[in-house]
C-alpha cells in the first residue's frame, strides 16, 4: 500500500466505530469526566508566560534524532497561554484545523468535540495586546432545537477571503451521531468577520449528509473547496466526495465522487485545486476557469497536508505517515511535476498535518505527530530548508512545558507564520497529569531567531 493510503486505512477502521450505539456508560463516563473537571490554568494564575531556555535546544532524554537532523543552536523564546472558554469538560477539548495570521492577528479553530450537541469556537490572538477574542461559538450561531446534531469540532483550514471574512466548514464530534436520529442534514460552510464580529452559516449540507473534514477557500473567487465524510462513517472510496461551492452565488459548482479524504493543493496563482482520490485512484485537477468536473491528470503525491504556494510557483506536500514514514513532495504549479524530497520525520513520529512555508520560499515548517504523540520525539518543531534539503529542530517543547507549567504539547492540526517568517504560532493538544491522551489546548509562539533563518 502506497503511503499516502495509511490515511485511507485509518478511516475505514474508524467505520467499526461508527457503528457502535451511544450507551448509558458512555454518559455516565461523560457525566463523571465533567464533574471531575478542573479549569486549565498556569501555575501563578498568570494569563501567559513567556520562557526562553536552553532546554529548548538540548536533545531530551531517550530521543534519538534520525541521521542528518540538527538542532538550532540558538533557543528561540515562546509566548505560552491556554485558550480561554474550556471552563468544562470536553470530549476531549481539541485543535483539528489549520489556523491563519491575517492583518497582524492570529486566528484558530477550538472544539469540545461533544456529541450530539457540541460547539466550536475560533479565537482571535493579538500578539501586541497578548490577548485572545472570541469570535465564534458555533452552536450559539447555529441555534439547533434540542436533540438536533451540532458540530463539535472545526476539521478544515480557516480561511481569509478577500472580504475579509474568515471561512471555514464544521465537522462531527463522533461519527455515531451524524445520523437521522439527530435530524442530520449535513454539516454547514460559516464565515465570521473579525472586524465586525457578524457570523453567517452560509451553507447548511452542501454535500446533503457529509460532514467537512477538508476545506479550504480560494480567496479571489470566494469558491469554497471542500472533502466530505459521510454521515455514516463511511470515510472510503467513492463515499469520500469533492465540491466547489460558490460562496457568493450560495450555489453548488461541483459535487464528484472519490474526492480527498484530508488535503488537497490550492494554487493562488491559476486557482486550481489538486487532490489525490481517496480510493487512491488518480491525482486530480479542478479548474474554476473551465469548471465541470475535475479532471485525471499523470501522476501521484503524497497529501495529508499542502504549504500555501510561494512565489515560484511550488506547493510542498506531505504523506501520511500514520503507518510509515511521512515523505516531503514538491509540486510545481506551473508544470505540474511532482517530485520527492526525502523523509519528513527526525524521529520515531510521524503523522503530520500542516505545513506552513515561509515568504523567501526558503524554510519550511512543521511538527509531527499530529494525533499524539509527539512528545515521543520531545515535541519538535521541525524546519526544513528546501535549499539544503535538510532537516533542523529548531525547539524541543516537551518535557520543558511538563516539568515547568505542568502541561505537556503533544500533538498538533494548527500552525501558522507571520508574514515575515519570525513568528509561528502554534495550536496544541496538550496533556495535563493524569490524562492518557490530551484534556487542554494551548498556545505558543515561537520567536524564530533570526540566526536560525538566514537565506544567504
Amino acid at each position: 500500500m502506497p503511503r499516502f493510503l495509511s490515511l485511507l486505512a485509518f478511516s475505514i477502521a474508524a467505520c467499526v466505530v461508527a457503528a457502535m450505539p451511544i450507551t448509558s456508560t458512555t454518559i455516565a463516563g461523560q457525566k463523571k469526566k465533567a464533574a471531575e473537571w478542573k479549569a486549565p490554568e498556569l501555575p501563578g494564575g498568570k494569563a501567559i508566560v513567556t520562557d526562553t531556555s536552553d532546554v529548548f535546544i538540548k536533545v531530551p532524554e531517550g530521543v534519538t534524532l534520525q541521521e542528518g537532523v540538527t538542532v538550532a543552536k540558538v533557543a528561540p523564546t515562546i509566548d505560552f497561554a491556554y485558550y480561554p472558554g474550556q471552563t468544562y469538560a470536553g470530549n476531549p477539548w481539541s485543535t483539528w484545523g489549520e489556523s491563519v495570521f491575517a492583518d497582524g492577528k492570529y486566528y484558530a479553530s477550538v472544539g469540545d468535540h461533544k456529541a450530539p450537541a457540541g460547539t466550536a469556537f475560533v479565537y482571535e490572538y493579538d500578539p501586541a495586546k497578548k490577548a485572545f477574542r472570541q469570535l465564534i461559538d458555533v452552536q450559539k450561531l447555529l441555534a439547533m432545537p434540542e436533540g438536533h446534531y451540532a458540530p463539535g469540532k472545526i476539521h478544515t483550514t480557516l480561511s481569509v477571503g478577500k472580504d475579509g471574512a474568515i471561512y471555514f466548514g464544521t465537522h462531527r464530534g463522533s461519527t455515531r451521531v451524524t445520523t437521522d436520529q439527530y435530524h442530520y442534514k449535513g454539516d454547514w460552510i460559516i464565515r465570521v468577520d473579525p472586524k465586525t464580529g457578524k457570523s453567517e452559516a452560509v451553507a447548511h449540507g452542501p454535500v446533503p449528509k457529509h460532514c467537512i473534514p477538508t476545506g479550504i477557500l480560494d480567496p479571489e473567487r470566494l469558491i469554497y473547496y471542500g472533502g466530505t465524510a459521510p454521515g455514516e462513517g463511511k470515510d472510503e472510496g467513492n463515499s469520500v466526495h469533492f465540491f466547489a461551492y460558490d460562496v457568493e452565488k450560495k450555489k453548488v459548482l461541483c459535487d464528484v465522487p472519490d474526492g480527498p479524504p484530508r488535503a488537497m493543493i490550492f494554487a493562488k496563482s491559476t486557482g486550481r485545486v489538486y487532490y489525490m482520490q481517496a480510493s487512491g485512484g488518480s491525482f486530480m485537477r479542478y479548474d474554476p476557469a473551465k469548471g465541470g468536473d475535475p479532471v485525471k491528470i499523470p501522476g501521484e503525491i503524497g497529501l495529508r497536508a499542502a504549504s500555501d504556494e510561494t512565489k515560484d510557483g511550488i506547493v510542498y506536500t506531505v504523506s501520511s505517515g500514520q503507518k510509515g514514514i511521512p515523505e516531503l513532495y514538491a509540486f510545481d504549479t506551473k508544470t505540474e511535476k511532482v517530485t520527492q524530497l526525502g523523509l519528513a520525520a527526525v524521529g520515531k513520529v510521524g503523522y503530520i498535518t500542516a505545513l506552513k512555508i515561509d515568504p523567501t520560499g526558503r524554510y519550511l515548517y512543521y511538527i509531527p505527530g499530529a494525533h499524539g504523540g509527539a512528545d515521543k520525539d520531545g515535541s519538535p518543531v521541525v524546519q526544513y530548508d528546501t535549499k539544503s534539503k535538510t532537516k533542523k529542530v529548531i525547539a524541543f517543547l516537551h518535557p520543558y512545558y511538563k516539568d515547568t507549567h505542568g502541561v505537556a504539547p503533544v500533538g498538533t492540526y494548527s500552525y501558522a507564520l507571520s508574514p515575515d517568517g519570525a513568528d509561528l504560532y502554534v495550536t496544541w493538544n496538550s496533556t495535563r497529569p493524569g490524562v492518557k491522551a490530551w484534556d487542554v489546548v494551548t498556545l505558543s509562539l515561537i520567536h524564530i531567531p533570526a540566526a536560525e533563518r538566514r537565506t544567504e
